[in-house]
């Protein structure tokens, strides 16, 4: 009697699909996927131990480069820790700034994250839509900060830069032209069937398995539970003057959390709309007029504290978490003089990678792809 046993194959690191860098060893039975291994480690670059060897302003710009899909949002989790060990209070004016490009953020993010799905399941349109559309986003990141990606914009106190009046009524006439494009896109996926035949009934996680994994962001919500820390845990206080919904999925299946992804974008529109609102704009600044109001005692003092920092009491500790477009991000810090003797990140894709082998188990190699799609996972965070 020959004996039939299941055989492994790796899927990526060079597969696209695997989306960078992950290797993943699947255990199969014919097509059907018996045990899903995920392998990371092949973008390591030991993040927590460059920033334990940083001053406190030093370590920012690493927070861009985590998710270099959600930049803004990450260095505005790290910035919420320091003034929380600090005593900084942000004004009023500067939250809402914060908030505009922390929504912003997350419609790049969704962007990429439902159109390089699209990608991954066979459409291309999609993907070259959003690419025109997050130009444009990265275009105001550029004009506040002088970077497309990596911006360090939002800092302890505040931001970098005031907004003027010409960026922000740029920015309300993007979001009055955006949703239109979207619909654009929804047009070709949502009740495209082969799009409904590769989503519906895939990597469907129940409630109770989605909080046992500890999921968070559109993965949790997909599962009906309305879990949003914009609402529940703000960081800025002035989310709490917005209106805005919060979406949540009912089957918990691969379809919902792409619903979801579109309907947040559009709720992003809403929440800069009335942020904008709030704003006071301040005229640019001429490289002139900001020369004449340097003074030698003030490049001294500048120069020192953009050289040393903080100083932070030894045994300072701060967890802060907020809600990132891909899910809960949290930071640990522990203080030791102007350096962080501990920091820790909590990165809501490792928690959801670790998840496949549950969502995997039973489907066929295809749905694979579609899986890793709908958790939206970008290295930069999990390998860290």
């Amino acid at each position: 009697m020959a004996q039939l046993k299941s055989y492994a194959m790796n899927f990526g690191p060079q597969h696209p699909a695997a989306h960078g860098v992950l290797r993943l060893v699947l255990e199969l039975d014919g097509e059907v996927v018996v045990r899903a291994d995920p392998h990371i480690g092949l973008l390591h670059r030991g993040t927590e131990k460059l920033l334990e060897n940083r001053t406190f302003l030093q370590g920012l710009p690493y927070f861009d480069r985590l998710d270099y899909v959600s930049m803004m949002a990450y260095e505005h989790t790290y910035s919420v820790g320091l003034e929380r060990l600090l005593q900084l209070n942000v004004s009023e004016n500067d939250q809402y700034i914060r908030v505009v490009f922390l929504e912003i953020t997350r419609i790049l993010n969704h962007l990429m994250a439902v159109t390089t799905h699209a990608l991954d399941v066979g459409a291309l349109t999609p993907f070259l839509w959003a690419f025109e559309e997050r130009e444009k986003l990265m275009e105001f990141y550029e004009r506040v900060s002088g970077a497309r990606m990596h911006a360090a914009y939002i800092r302890p106190g505040g931001v970098a830069n005031p907004v003027d009046l010409v960026l922000i009524n740029d920015v309300a006439d993007f979001i009055q032209a955006f949703p239109v494009r979207l619909n654009e896109i929804e047009e070709m996926l949502t009740n495209n069937r082969i799009w409904r035949q590769r989503l519906v009934d895939v990597g469907v996680v129940s409630l109770d398995q989605a909080l046992q994994a500890g999921f968070s962001g559109p993965m949790l919500r997909g599962s009906s539970w309305p879990w949003d820390l914009r609402v529940i845990h703000p960081t800025e206080k002035v989310y709490n003057s917005l209106e805005f919904m919060v979406p949540v999925g009912r089957r918990g299946d691969c379809f919902d959390r792409y619903l979801i992804r579109v309907e947040e974008m559009r709720q992003s529109c809403y929440l800069i709309a009335q942020a904008l609102t709030k704003i006071r704009s301040q005229p640019t600044l001429s490289a002139e007029s900001v020369h004449s109001k340097l003074q030698m005692e003030s490049l001294i003092d500048h120069f020192k504290f953009y050289t040393q920092g903080y100083y932070l009491n030894k045994g300072d500790r701060v967890y802060t978490f907020t809600e990132a477009p891909k899910g809960e991000f949290g930071v640990y810090l522990e203080a030791d003089g102007e350096k962080p003797y501990r920091v820790r990140l909590r990165a809501p894709g490792f928690i959801h990678l670790s998840a496949l082998d549950m969502m995997a188990v039973d489907h066929q190699i295809a749905d694979v792809v579609t899986i890793i799609g709908t958790q939206d996972i970008v290295f930069g965070e999990i390998d860290r």
